[in-house]
């Protein structure tokens, strides 16, 4: 759509502009977002766009946007989309390899997770200035009384947990600091006894790429035992690439199950 206060014979118009140039979100040299609105170029219509770059694991934060649809566009590497559909609550994972496109309609949560190395997404907006609500804004930003009250969490254990987020917006995760501490446990755990329970860290990579067809396989996962936060996993399968859980609600005590797609 033409903008219709822009006046073309001005010597100021815009035609042109590097979206090189405009980095919004830097994480490391491998991850890092540059933006294009109708700030940096004039002649815009109601479109802007996110030019993001991720390695595999890391992901855009989950977030939504209050005035704007998403077209997440892959240009190279590969992406898991996932969304929450309002009208059921259902959670939907959509893969994207280059040449294809996921769309999120406005106001919906929704996340991207590269599943490649060198992953490269265009996040294309139908409004000049997409606003942002991101997750880890409203866990930082809500104060620890009203979540621990509302519910029903310890507040002691609440803010802990909360603790590697540093007050921040976090944009891409996982942060650089988080990635080197898991490290560190992997490497601690490896010298643990078989026979020894070991509590996962707060924050753990991807460990593997989904791949960009069709999920064909699943993965049962049956829980059992839940005493406080040790829970002993028995996975009927012997080998599986990323995992992404579909929507399915179990008690928080005795045996669940949940089905994981691969």
């Amino acid at each position: 759509m033409a903008t219709s206060y822009m006046d073309y014979t001005k010597p100021d118009v815009q035609y042109f502009f590097d979206v090189n140039g405009n980095r919004i979100m830097t994480r490391n040299a491998q991850n890092y977002i540059n933006e294009l609105g109708r700030n940096n170029l004039n002649t815009l219509g109601n479109v802007s766009l996110l030019d993001i770059y991720l390695s595999r694991g890391r992901v855009v934060e989950p977030h939504y946007h209050q005035n704007a649809s998403e077209l997440v566009y892959c240009i190279s590497g590969s992406a898991a989309v996932s969304f929450i559909n309002p009208f059921n609550n259902q959670l939907l994972h959509v893969n994207i390899a280059p040449g294809q496109v996921a769309n999120i309609p406005q106001g919906w949560w929704h996340w991207e997770i590269a599943t490649s190395e060198n992953t490269h997404l265009l996040a294309i907006f139908d409004a000049p200035y997409p606003e942002y609500i991101f997750g880890s804004d409203i866990l930082t930003k809500t104060p620890i009384e009203v979540l621990a009250h509302t519910y029903c969490l310890n507040p002691e254990q609440l803010k802990q947990t909360l603790k590697p987020l540093n007050n921040e917006t976090i944009i891409i995760g996982p942060t650089d600091e988080c990635i080197a501490q898991t490290h560190r446990w992997h490497s601690a755990s490896s010298h643990s006894s078989a026979h020894q329970t070991v509590v996962s860290p707060p924050c753990i990579p991807v460990p593997a790429p989904v791949r960009p067809t069709v999920m064909r396989s699943a993965i049962r996962v049956i829980t059992i035992g839940l005493k406080k936060q040790q829970i002993v996993t028995l996975i009927e399968a012997t080998s599986a690439s990323f995992f992404i859980f579909s929507s399915q609600k179990g008690s928080t005590t005795g045996s669940n199950e949940a089905i994981l797609e691969e």
